[in-house]
């Protein structure tokens, strides 16, 4: 995103890394992260054409601020999950973030893996930032459920992603096929469309869960095709005015269809057959859902402070609050902790939980968590890859 959202209007030139430069005319080619990524958005010696360039690092703090809020209403659903069944406002929250806070996700992953092409550089950090962290945290959340549920039959399987891994799997996915939606003539009707029939498709099954893979591409499609000043138009005040009255309606809306509807559907995660719809529905609701998750999530961006503030920094660690922060979830399933405490379902109960959430997922974003975890999160492996000639001769230019 261009610097336009600072007060000060300057163009970045790294479109893909959260981080200005010198302004120019085009941005350049830029590495993306893993996770909703945070991508270093200058270029590093290796990277320049003049090897003793040292463009300004600064981070927008713009994007930063939306992974950080996005991050808390992904911990705000989970923990408002077990409430919904014996209060409806709960339920209405919970269908509210539900239709917005992973499609902005995977919107802001998109935009961010513009950049992406098959350049072995970017490959190799697609399997550092993504597939490593998917393989360990699959590992770990498989051992973690044998033992909470003691249930040592669970199956560890890197196929069939369980919990919370689905998204750096589809993360994966999505990358890869980067260099094809810059192609196609109509993208993102073409995700969109994709979507509908995976909707309809009982068949497609849980390997690589799938069925979110496909259901949730347009969003990070949509991301792919943005540009700076779509973010800066979200930033009209008219459009934060609007944006009221749409939550508003939103709510209204979620709280009539609480006790008719299943929350399943904005799971993408099943198609319309699995969840006793007929299969017109499944296209109804997809189309349907797309529209309204786009239109929250526009309205959630036009709020998202532009300057920095005390929690921008947490920005960058969104991924190992989003993968750490579901253990302690499974936990409070497994071990019945809102069976424990009946307190708990009161309303000054659901506000504590909500509390307790943010704080314990903004404790997993902060800087010592994240050097705990990068040798998992973050792994160098320069010992698993062949140097490329281009960045052999690079070094030696600048040597």
């Amino acid at each position: 995103m261009t610097n336009s959202l600072s007060p000060h209007g300057r163009q970045s030139t790294d479109l893909a890394s959260g981080r200005s430069a010198t302004p120019s005319a085009a941005p350049p080619s830029t590495e993306p992260a893993p996770g909703i990524p945070s991508p270093r958005l200058h270029r590093t010696p290796a990277d320049s054409p003049v090897p003793d360039a040292r463009p300004t690092r600064e981070r927008d703090a713009f994007f930063d601020n939306a992974k950080y809020l996005t991050i808390v209403l992904v911990a705000l659903g989970h923990a408002w999950e077990p409430l919904t069944d014996h209060s409806r406002t709960a339920e209405a929250l919970y269908m509210v973030v539900y239709s917005f806070h992973m499609p902005a996700f995977v919107l802001i992953s998109g935009y961010f893996s513009r950049s992406f092409d098959m350049r072995p550089d970017r490959l190799r950090r697609l399997v550092t930032g993504i597939a490593v962290p998917y393989v360990v945290f699959e590992a770990a959340y498989s051992l973690f459920k044998r033992w909470a549920d003691d249930d040592p039959g669970h199956p560890l399987s890197l196929l069939d992603p369980w919990y919370l891994t689905w998204f750096l799997i589809a993360l994966f996915v999505w990358r890869l096929t980067t260099p094809l939606w810059k192609v196609v003539r109509w993208p993102v009707p073409l995700a969109l469309t994709i979507a509908v029939l995976a909707s309809v498709s009982p068949d497609i099954g849980d390997d690589l869960d799938l069925q979110r893979v496909l259901q949730f591409l347009p969003f990070f499609v949509l991301g792919l095709f943005m540009k700076p000043e779509h973010f800066q138009m979200l930033r009209r005040r008219e459009v934060r005015v609007l944006s009221v009255p749409v939550f508003l309606a939103a709510l209204v809306v979620a709280y009539w269809a609480a006790p008719r509807m299943s929350s399943a559907w904005f799971y993408h995660r099943d198609s319309a057959q699995e969840l006793g719809a007929p299969w017109w529905v499944g296209a109804v609701m997809t189309l349907a859902l797309f529209g309204c998750s786009a239109l929250l999530t526009a309205a959630f961006l036009s709020w998202v402070p532009r300057r920095h503030r005390w929690f921008t920094v947490l920005g960058a660690g969104t991924l190992y609050g989003y993968l750490l922060h579901g253990f302690l979830v499974r936990a409070s399933r497994s071990w019945g902790w809102y069976d424990n405490y009946d307190w708990l379902r009161a309303p000054l109960g659901e506000v504590f939980v909500s509390l307790v959430a943010a704080a314990v997922v903004t404790l997993l974003c902060t800087p010592p968590v994240r050097r705990a975890f990068r040798f998992a999160m973050e792994p160098k492996l320069e010992w698993a890859f062949k140097r490329d000639a281009t960045e052999i001769a690079r070094a030696r230019a600048k040597a």
